[in-house]
């Protein structure tokens, strides 16, 4: 069988790179979210990294470790925010230049915070991968160090950082539920899951509007989609990463996909229950606790609550429509 590009041992190395500038998030239950659930179900508070997702770890482990001469060059990739600002700020950490493709229409929180980190920013592209096929062309160009938003294994290793976290305080959970864009997250926490509990049951989560990874997952293809519709950028993707997708066909045992009303139910629940603020891609892992309460009562459940950068006038809109959760 072949050799997994990222395995614990890159993990273990990456927390001792991480924590001289992150310290580790709360793992906490929450009665109320508990209680609506009907099972013990713990959240994992990646919104309260300093750029407020979970991405950060993944950059600084990466930026950590460029030679040289590719510091001095600089790095390039594309982003709708969480990724380009972990970037950004381990650029800023290491005194890097760091050039962004965001799509057009981007979330403007999100682009206002990377340029605040230093950050130069490109808009192109009606999505993502508009942008990340304009990002490796610039690549070509300027001679930049591109940074795959998840065929990274440095990155793989840093965000899985946050799920030896989580072994350390719950040390065997039934579930973790880890909301999937291109991955990277959900294959750091699989890779951690298979050495410290093999029985921990990984689910990914993706948008039920854009599909791709979960497909791609089911049937074995690569499945690739013209267009997206759901709320959460972090989730918006329409074709999946190679390395990624590798890593999760041997070691998640699922994928659910979940609707755009489920994630604003979610990000309903999380604000009133937990106080907190998660973006849709954060909310994801929630929402399929909710869709997936049934089979889960009984077990012991992690979720991912990756990134808690939401536009406020989706807020808006989701608090307005509260009533209706």
């Amino acid at each position: 069988m072949k050799t997994l590009p990222v395995n614990y041992s890159d993990v273990t190395q990456a927390r001792e790179r991480i924590y001289r500038y992150l310290r580790p998030t709360l793992l906490n239950e929450w009665p109320l979210l508990k209680q609506r659930l009907g099972f013990r179900y713990l959240l994992k508070h990646e919104n309260h990294q300093p750029t407020g997702a979970f991405k950060v770890r993944g950059g600084i482990n990466l930026v950590s470790r460029l030679s040289a001469e590719q510091k001095q060059r600089g790095i390039i990739s594309c982003t709708t925010g969480n990724h380009g600002q972990s970037l950004a700020y381990a650029a800023r950490q290491f005194g890097v230049v760091c050039t962004l493709v965001v799509p057009e229409h981007n979330n403007p929180g999100k682009n206002q915070s990377m340029r605040a980190l230093g950050a130069e920013l490109i808009e192109y592209g009606r999505d993502f991968d508009d942008a990340k096929d304009y990002c490796e062309q610039l690549t070509q160009e300027k001679g930049l160090r591109y940074v795959h938003s998840a065929n990274e294994p440095m990155l793989i290793a840093g965000v899985g950082t946050m799920a030896d976290e989580i072994f350390d305080q719950e040390p065997a959970p039934d579930v973790a539920l880890v909301p999937i864009g291109l991955g990277s997250g959900i294959c750091g926490t699989a890779i951690v899951a298979a050495r410290r509990n093999p029985a921990t049951q990984v689910i990914g989560v993706q948008s039920a509007g854009a599909p791709a990874v979960a497909e791609s997952f089911k049937t074995g293809k690569i499945i690739q989609y013209d267009s997206l519709d759901t709320i959460a950028e972090g989730l918006a993707t329409r074709a999946p990463a190679q390395m990624t997708m590798d890593i999760m066909h041997r070691l998640v045992h699922d994928i659910v996909l979940v609707t755009n009303d489920e994630l604003k139910q979610a990000m309903a629940w999380l604000l009133e229950t937990t106080h907190n603020l998660a973006e849709p891609s954060g909310a994801a892992a929630t929402a399929a606790a909710w869709k997936l309460r049934e089979q889960l009562k009984g077990k012991t459940v992690v979720g991912i609550l990756s990134g808690g950068n939401c536009n406020l006038r989706l807020l808006a809109e989701v608090c307005a429509g509260y009533a209706a959760y």
